[in-house]
Protein backbone atom coordinates (compact mmCIF):
# COMPACT_ATOMS: atom_id res chain seq x y z
CA UNK A 1 0.00 0.00 0.00
CA UNK A 2 1.45 3.34 -1.01
CA UNK A 3 0.15 6.37 0.77
CA UNK A 4 1.13 9.98 1.02
CA UNK A 5 1.95 10.48 4.65
CA UNK A 6 1.92 13.80 6.35
CA UNK A 7 3.57 13.69 9.75
CA UNK A 8 2.91 16.12 12.51
CA UNK A 9 4.49 16.32 15.93
CA UNK A 10 1.61 17.57 18.05
CA UNK A 11 4.02 18.44 20.85
CA UNK A 12 5.77 21.00 18.65
CA UNK A 13 2.68 21.85 16.60
CA UNK A 14 -0.23 21.42 19.03
CA UNK A 15 -3.83 20.82 18.04
CA UNK A 16 -6.36 23.59 18.46
CA UNK A 17 -9.47 22.63 20.41
CA UNK A 18 -11.59 22.77 17.24
CA UNK A 19 -9.14 20.58 15.36
CA UNK A 20 -8.92 18.03 18.16
CA UNK A 21 -12.73 17.85 18.43
CA UNK A 22 -12.87 17.01 14.71
CA UNK A 23 -10.31 14.25 15.20
CA UNK A 24 -12.25 12.85 18.16
CA UNK A 25 -15.41 12.83 16.02
CA UNK A 26 -13.49 10.97 13.29
CA UNK A 27 -12.51 8.23 15.77
CA UNK A 28 -16.11 7.62 16.81
CA UNK A 29 -14.86 7.43 20.40
CA UNK A 30 -15.28 9.48 23.54
CA UNK A 31 -12.44 11.81 24.61
CA UNK A 32 -11.85 9.58 27.67
CA UNK A 33 -11.06 6.67 25.31
CA UNK A 34 -8.20 8.70 23.81
CA UNK A 35 -6.55 9.37 27.17
CA UNK A 36 -3.05 8.04 27.64
CA UNK A 37 -3.26 6.73 31.18
CA UNK A 38 0.50 6.22 31.52
CA UNK A 39 1.26 9.92 31.06
CA UNK A 40 2.53 11.66 34.22
CA UNK A 41 -0.09 14.42 33.83
CA UNK A 42 -2.79 11.74 34.03
CA UNK A 43 -1.47 10.83 37.47
CA UNK A 44 -0.78 14.43 38.54
CA UNK A 45 -4.30 15.53 37.60
CA UNK A 46 -5.63 12.33 39.22
CA UNK A 47 -7.87 11.72 36.22
CA UNK A 48 -8.53 8.20 37.47
CA UNK A 49 -10.62 9.57 40.35
CA UNK A 50 -11.19 13.14 39.25
CA UNK A 51 -14.04 12.79 36.77
CA UNK A 52 -14.11 15.43 34.03
CA UNK A 53 -16.65 16.32 31.38
CA UNK A 54 -15.75 15.63 27.74
CA UNK A 55 -15.26 19.39 27.28
CA UNK A 56 -12.85 19.56 30.25
CA UNK A 57 -10.93 16.52 29.01
CA UNK A 58 -10.54 18.04 25.54
CA UNK A 59 -9.17 21.27 27.04
CA UNK A 60 -6.69 19.28 29.17
CA UNK A 61 -5.59 17.12 26.25
CA UNK A 62 -4.99 20.17 24.06
CA UNK A 63 -3.03 21.82 26.90
CA UNK A 64 -1.08 18.64 27.77
CA UNK A 65 -0.61 16.66 24.52
CA UNK A 66 1.12 13.88 26.43
CA UNK A 67 -2.38 12.88 27.55
CA UNK A 68 -3.34 12.00 23.96
CA UNK A 69 -2.91 8.39 22.85
CA UNK A 70 -0.63 8.17 19.88
CA UNK A 71 -0.11 7.74 17.08
CA UNK A 72 -3.17 9.27 15.48
CA UNK A 73 -3.57 8.04 11.93
CA UNK A 74 -6.14 9.71 9.71
CA UNK A 75 -7.22 7.89 6.59
CA UNK A 76 -9.92 9.55 4.51
CA UNK A 77 -12.53 10.63 7.09
CA UNK A 78 -11.60 8.14 9.78
CA UNK A 79 -9.10 8.61 12.59
CA UNK A 80 -7.37 5.66 14.25
CA UNK A 81 -5.67 6.19 17.59
CA UNK A 82 -3.12 4.19 19.52
CA UNK A 83 -1.79 0.83 18.41
CA UNK A 84 -3.12 0.39 14.90
CA UNK A 85 -2.67 -2.59 12.61
CA UNK A 86 -1.80 -0.95 9.29
CA UNK A 87 -3.42 -3.86 7.42
CA UNK A 88 -6.77 -2.66 8.79
CA UNK A 89 -6.39 0.89 7.47
CA UNK A 90 -8.57 1.44 4.44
Amino acid sequence: MNADVEKRDFFKDPFSEVEFKKIIKMTGKKPSELLRKRDKMYKELDLENNKKTDEQLIKLMVKFPGLILRPIIIVKNKAHVGKVDVKNLK
